[in-house]
This record gives C-alpha cells, structure tokens and sequence, in this order.
C-alpha cells in the first residue's frame, strides 16, 4: 500500500472522528439551551397565572393601603413588564422582583387585621399561596436545568459552540422563603 494512500485514509478517519465529536458536542450545547426552555415554559403557565392575580390582590388591598400605594404600583408596573417582555431571563428577573413585592404586601396585610377580614382577599391569597407552591415544584426542576445549562456552555469545548451561536448564561428563579 501507497504511503500517500495510508495518510489519505488516516486524515479521512481522523476527519470523520472530528466531524462526529464536533457534531455530539453541538447537540448536547443544543440539548442543555432547549431543556431549559422546556422547564421555563412549564413554570411560565404559572407566573402568567400568578401575574393574573395581581389586578385582584390590587383592587382589593389598594383601598385600606393608600398609604402603601406606592408598592401596589410597583406590583401592577411588574406585572405588565412581565407580560410584555419576550426575553426568558428579563421574565425570571422581573418573577424575583413580584415574589419579592408579594411577600412586602403579606406581611403588610398580617399588620392590619381589618384587611385579613376580607372574604375575597382571603380567597385571593389562598389562590396566590395555591400557584406559589406549584411554582416552588417547578422552580427546582428549572433551576436545575438552568444549572446544568450555564455549566454546560461554560465548559470546554462546548464554550466554543455557545460563543459561536451566542448562548449566554441563563438567571436562576429566586427562592423564596414565606411563613405560612
């Protein structure tokens, strides 16, 4: 056999093995960006509810809290920022900020006994506690994608892919820690 011949073939394989690791690590890059919009996606329906919730808790607390108005503003702007924003990452920031918001209005509404009273805001809450436990179920799954996600296109070599194709590290949901 040719020795030009054995070269050819060597540098045809060595390609082949090439293309095919190349290949893998594209798809797992891939694979790691397309889970964590799968698990966003599953939590979303539940922020969205839980966003839908808040012109009630509004409507309701806004008249024996006009002195806190400027707190149920801040909740109704996080709201509509969340509805209008088509970025992932800008809807998990501004989600941290209404858990947040929300938990200042619980324990303003444990300081005043007259707003506890209210059937529907006592209605609403339990609503509100009902989409936040199923968040916390859904928010761990996320988190863990989001995890394995942002290891993922910041190890070598797959940091080469994630650059090319301008995957940037995904934010985490917030735990939040509620007495109730």
């Amino acid at each position: 056999m040719n020795p030009l011949m054995i070269a050819t073939f060597i540098i045809i394989i060595l390609s082949v093995l090439l293309f095919y690791y190349l290949n893998d690590i594209y798809n797992k890059v891939v694979t790691l960006k397309n889970y964590t919009e799968k698990a966003f996606a599953n939590i979303d329906v539940l922020l969205k509810q839980r966003a839908d919730e808040i012109p009630g808790l509004l409507r309701i607390t806004e008249q024996a809290m006009s002195h806190q108005k400027a707190l149920l503003l801040e909740l109704a702007e996080l709201r509509e920022h969340y509805f209008a924003s088509p970025y992932i990452n800008q809807k998990i920031e501004i989600n941290n900020k209404i858990t947040h918001v929300l938990q200042n209005i619980n324990l303003l509404i444990e300081n005043y006994p007259h707003l506890q009273a209210l059937k529907n805001l006592h209605k609403l809450q339990n609503r509100i506690a009902s989409l936040e436990n199923k968040i916390a179920d859904r928010r761990e799954f996320f988190n863990e994608s989001v995890a394995l996600y942002n290891t993922g296109i910041q190890t070598f070599p797959n940091l080469i892919f994630a650059k090319i194709l301008g995957y940037q590290p995904r934010t985490m949901l917030d735990i939040s820690i509620t007495d109730e």
